[in-house]
């Protein structure tokens, strides 16, 4: 086995022995560079985190108040001594606040910024001091005299922690002013331009840390952050769980690995168990688990987890991807749509703040839902087009699909392509299934569920041809799907909905890799660093 040297994973560069010989330095003088903690303060009423002290009411107030002052001065001229002794004054009775973050800059003069991530704070160390250097030896010993050699030492990106009094600076800005300093872990690489930012996008996605990194400390963003991205995908998420739960229903969760790829028509992973000598496969889908459940009394059951198709990459598709998918007893198609509805909306309302979004130009109003039929739309946007059951969904897929930018439930699917649905009991080739759109994307799925277990058994059949036949994606039979179906399933509707699409929507991306923290991709390039040019 060739085991990489670490200069070739961290490749060496006139930067990264600068930032060496400093973290040796720095190691002369605190002993261990890499500390095991740092106890932040609690100031704010819980750890002073940056975020929590640049929003502490009593600080925001001071800013404001010195802001307003000075408006009112002439170019130039300094805030009254007198008002900003009293600002000071109100500051340091909160008292001594303990921070801790990574260097915004370097430290070149006596100021300069801490990030958490989120928010930045200013710190201010004096030359003349005092400012104490803490040893990492376990103690917490104090050097008083090497604290400005330390601070010169330091590195754009370098984690630090500081302990010191609050103050406002002319400018208005609540600073910390540091008497003492603590090194917590030196940057090895050089940060991203704070200008702007990583323009490879796909840095960007096979180097998310880096990603979040350079977003952090970037001066100007057209549209959201990428923390921002991935913290309105979270206030989905937690939206449409939250939603479930409030109506009655329950969270469970089923195999990843399964003996047969079943639940959908798609391409699976396969992969080998050496202990059982069976081969496995990767989940497509949750689904007949699901409803297995629903035989087994869960009357409202859901799963919001990841599938797994090996199938082609694109804008829209991963091959590992975030479904939530749920059933409900007693219900039909149409009440799964008025659900699926009401879903959206309080989750949208709640991770945006709004029910109208703005996604690549276009406003998307999810207040509006429209219902056509697959007919009905192919009638309108390719009206000279002759259709019938054997082509109508290719007339949908090339000619309708990317012209449905409001939220769209296309209804009325042929029977023949939705094998796990029930039929419309007026039209037996109808099958009563839905998918939603959302500016020419498929975002949900959903229909009323087969329950009679001989025909599921027929349509399991007819797939096996088509597979036989040389169709990849056709489903398989599940002979014990069969057999839990012959106990009994109530009338139910199911519906699975692309949260990864959702979120596509909802924060303005293109692109499905820019809403997964770290999405599949081909082998690294050589040189695909920005650092490495």
């Amino acid at each position: 086995m060739q085991i990489p040297q670490f200069e070739e994973i961290i490749t060496p560069t006139d930067q990264t022995e600068a930032r060496k010989a400093s973290l040796e330095a720095i190691s002369e003088l605190v002993g261990n560079a890499y500390p095991n903690k740092f106890v932040r303060s609690t100031v704010t009423g819980t750890d002073d985190t940056i975020t929590a002290l640049k929003s502490f009411a009593p600080i925001v107030a001071v800013e404001n108040e010195m802001a307003e002052i000075k408006a009112g001065l002439s170019e130039g001229e300094r805030p009254p001594t007198e008002i900003k002794d009293a600002m000071n004054e109100r500051l340091r009775a909160l008292g001594t606040v303990r921070i801790a973050g990574r260097l915004t800059t370097p430290t070149r003069g006596n100021f300069v910024h801490l990030t958490d991530g989120i928010s930045k704070f200013q710190v201010y160390c004096n030359k003349k001091g005092p400012l104490a250097l803490v040893l990492n030896d376990g103690s917490d010993t104090l050097d008083e005299e090497n604290g400005w050699k330390a601070w010169q030492l330091l590195d754009h990106g370098d984690f630090i922690g500081v302990e010191g009094y609050l103050f406002v600076t002319n400018t208005g800005e609540v600073s910390v002013h540091v008497e003492k300093l603590q090194f917590l872990v030196k940057a090895m690489r050089s940060m991203p331009d704070k200008m702007h930012g990583i323009a490879d996008a796909e840095l960007r996605q096979r180097q998310r840390y880096y990603d979040l990194i350079g977003s952090s400390l970037q001066v100007e963003h057209d549209g959201l952050t990428t923390r921002e991205v991935f913290e309105r995908r979270a206030k989905l998420i937690a939206g449409l769980r939250r939603y479930l739960e409030d109506h009655g229903y329950i969270e469970v969760e089923t195999p990843m690995l399964t003996p047969k790829a079943t639940g959908a028509a798609a391409k699976p992973f396969k992969t080998h168990h050496n202990a059982l000598d069976i081969d496995l496969y990767a989940r497509i889908a949750p689904e007949l688990y699901l409803k297995r459940l629903v035989v087994g009394g869960f009357e409202k059951v859901y799963e919001l987890n990841r599938n797994f198709r090996n199938e082609g990459i694109s804008y829209k598709h991963n091959p590992e991807f975030t479904m939530l998918e749920f059933y409900c007893a007693y219900m039909d198609v149409n009440g799964m749509m008025n659900f699926c509805e009401e879903l959206m909306r309080e989750s949208v309302q709640k991770a945006t703040g709004g029910l109208k979004v703005t996604y690549e130009g276009n406003e998307i109003d999810f207040a509006r839902f429209e219902r056509v039929t697959m007919k009905d739309a192919v009638a309108k946007y390719a009206p000279n087009l002759a259709v019938d059951d054997t082509n109508i969904v290719a007339a949908f897929d090339e000619h309708v699909e990317q012209n449905l930018i409001q939220p769209t439930f296309i209804i009325d699917y042929p029977k023949s392509i939705s094998p796990l649905s029930k039929a419309d009991p007026r039209d037996p080739q109808v099958a009563e299934r839905f998918e939603l759109f959302i500016n020419g994307m498929e975002v949900a799925n959903g229909f009323s569920e087969l329950n009679d277990p001989k025909e599921q058994y027929e349509r399991f059949v007819d797939q096996m041809v088509q597979r036989e036949g040389g169709d990849e994606e056709a489903m398989v039979l599940d002979e014990d799907y069969i057999r839990a179906l012959s106990y009994g399933m109530p009338p139910a509707a199911g519906i699975g909905i692309g949260v990864d699409r959702l979120v596509m929507l909802v924060t303005n991306k293109h692109s499905i890799r820019d809403v997964i923290l770290f999405p599949h991709m081909r082998p690294e390039r050589k040189g695909t660093s920005e650092e490495d040019n």
